[in-house]
């Protein structure tokens, strides 16, 4: 296939090309619904309502350190299209004393390991990527069998910006909190839905 189209239709990473996404820092993600569409509730007055899609989104967000325990989360907000989180990535703290924890922590096998009824699939390696990937699935696979009849997607990549320092984790933190009350003036705002 590679020969077919020489690499012609080969879409290029938006990761930083020297970074090591398993590397211990703090990350701000955007993760988008397909085609930017409302899912997730409405933002009136700044406060977001979420809908049940937006409060599966949210409920497996907060699961993410319960699977991945070297994660700590930062801020962290739903919007009606899309999520802003803060993943801090720590994999130096000692979880040999929770040994319950540690079992869970989705190996780098190719298996789907089960932790009640909420299900993160392995994606290999523990890093932003498979992190990210692991909570795009069970949400999709989650709202998926919740309403069948809806198309419910995400876009296929996610932005993320390496935070270098701790001004930048400040206004990344107050940019996530303050974004419902800018919502109308957001880049993926979109009255058409």
């Amino acid at each position: 296939m590679e020969e077919k189209y020489q690499g012609k239709y080969r879409i290029p990473s938006t990761r930083l090309q020297n970074w090591d996404y398993g590397s211990d820092g703090a990350y701000f993600i955007t993760i988008c619904c397909k085609n930017r569409l409302h899912f997730f509730g409405e933002c009136n007055d700044a406060k977001m309502k979420l809908s049940t899609e937006g409060a599966i989104a949210q409920g497996f967000w907060y699961e993410i350190p319960k699977h991945f325990p070297f994660v700590a989360l930062g801020e962290f907000i739903v919007m009606p299209n899309h999520i802003h989180g803060i993943l801090i990535l720590d994999k130096e703290r000692d979880y040999m004393n929770d040994v319950e924890t540690r079992h869970c922590l989705v190996s780098t096998n190719t298996t789907e390991r089960t932790f009640g009824q909420n299900r993160f699939q392995n994606q290999g390696k523990d890093t932003v990527s498979s992190i990210i990937g692991s909570y795009k699935s069970v949400c999709t696979k989650h709202i998926r069998k919740t309403f069948p009849a809806i198309e419910f997607g995400w876009q296929t990549r996610f932005w993320d910006n390496i935070i270098r320092d701790s001004q930048s984790f400040d206004n990344i933190s107050q940019y996530i909190i303050n974004n419902p009350a800018t919502w109308n003036k957001d880049k993926f705002f979109n009255n058409d839905t």
